[in-house]
């Protein structure tokens, strides 16, 4: 996610300084007026079409759905109630707090924060606060993150300053950076905007280096990348000998990686050893970003332009589900992440729009909201440019998708 600045033709169009108008907070119904979307029903015998509390009357299922068997489970900090008792939360009009299986995380970029926020919408936990940070150091712009395999860490990432921090939960301090702050590099400690990093079970931290052209196993114990895969400088779909600026590679539950590639929006599923099992291009998108497994066999992107969309695909590049709207509260504009939840619904950030949301797909409409459409914020029920989101194990990525459990050199 985040800047994700490759070059004069990719580079990220300059946020507008005037001030937005504020829309309101109108989540979408599935009106023909206002959506463009393209919603293929998958042919898998085994799927059960979900149906919300929330869809309209004689409201037509867009995609079959089914709910994620139950991740196994993983410890969880006790996140400390921010909010008094009985606050109703800051969530828009209309949203269904128990489509969220728990609370969730959000990189909160232009605020230099990570904030937790309930299915309610109220601020669990924010980092950091005074004494958080030691002398020295500094956490800005962070843009994408992610729970550790056993609930116990948060990994960040600060693309545009160039760097990787784990933070302890418990502790409330950073325990291991990788890179040096506001300096890119390829050498021993160096990064050049990385995205997506996220820890694997044996501890080290898997994370697409973009300007760098690669991907890298960074350790606490290593100044140098212990894995890498690509070519420094080349910045070209050729895996996996080279990559096209990547900007994620999420692992898969069977010990493999999905790369994501903008240049040319290439999706890849390859192994550690560089075997690539499949390419394809992600279907009408121009500027994919953050691709992983919605489910097996199934997979998820957003295309990160304005308008932004959302799409489900399978590993031949057929479409199987589109959130595409071009005008409306729907209009998506640049999203950068989309996570499947346990439900089979969609939870994404939507970074200029200034909030994450969450998408029925098959009633196709958005059945929850924190943050104010186009109106960018630091209080409660406000974010800006939100560009990172997890949700809390046992639900977060690792969990739910099944790379909690450590398998020596399985990743």
């Amino acid at each position: 996610m985040g800047v994700k600045d490759v070059s004069a033709i990719l580079r990220r169009p300059a946020l507008l300084g005037r001030a937005r108008a504020a829309r309101g907070l109108v989540l979408v119904t599935a009106a023909a007026s206002i959506l463009s979307l393209t919603a293929c029903t998958s042919t898998t015998p085994d799927l059960a079409t979900r149906t919300s509390a929330t869809g309209g009357a004689g409201a037509t299922p867009a995609v079959a759905v089914t709910a994620s068997a139950a991740p196994s489970l993983s410890p969880s900090p006790a996140w400390p109630p921010a909010a008094a008792a009985g606050d109703p939360g800051n969530l828009a009009p209309g949203s269904d707090p128990s489509v969220l299986p728990g609370p969730i995380i959000i990189a909160d970029k232009k605020n230099d924060r990570l904030v937790v926020v309930s299915p309610q919408g109220q601020v669990l936990w924010q980092w950091p606060q005074a004494g958080d940070l030691a002398a020295g150091q500094s956490f800005r712009i962070p843009d994408d993150v992610f729970f550790s395999p056993d609930g116990k860490d948060i990994i960040a990432t600060e693309e545009d300053d160039f760097v990787i921090t784990e933070i302890d939960i418990a502790t409330r301090t950073i325990v291991w950076r990788y890179g040096t702050p506001g300096t890119h590099g390829s050498g021993p400690n160096q990064l050049w905007n990385p995205d997506d990093a996220m820890m694997l079970p044996g501890g080290t931290v898997v994370a697409a280096d973009i300007k760098n052209c690669r991907l890298v196993d960074l350790s606490p114990t290593s100044p140098a990348p212990l894995w890498t895969l690509g070519t420094l400088g080349s910045c070209a779909h050729h895996p996996p000998a080279r990559f096209g600026s990547p900007n994620g590679v999420f692992p898969l539950p069977d010990g493999h990686f999905l790369v994501t590639e903008i240049n040319g929006s290439w999706v890849d599923e390859i192994d550690r050893s560089g075997q690539v099992f499949w390419s394809t291009h992600v279907p009408a998108v121009t500027y994919p970003s953050d691709s992983n497994q919605y489910k097996p066999g199934q997979y998820l992107t957003v295309g990160y332009t304005d308008p932004g969309q959302a799409v489900i695909f399978d590993a031949t590049g057929t479409a199987l589900w589109r959130w595409n709207p071009t005008s409306g509260a729907g209009r998506l504009d640049h999203p950068s992440l989309a996570e499947g939840l346990p439900n089979g619904d969609i939870m994404l950030n939507d970074d200029y729009n200034h909030r994450v949301i969450v998408i029925d797909p098959a009633q196709n409409r958005i059945v929850w909201q924190y943050g104010h459409t186009g109106v960018a914020g630091s209080t409660p029920g406000y974010l800006d440019n939100p560009d990172g989101i997890d949700v809390v194990p046992p639900h977060s990525y690792a969990a739910t998708v099944g790379t909690t459990q450590a398998t020596p050199g399985f990743w």
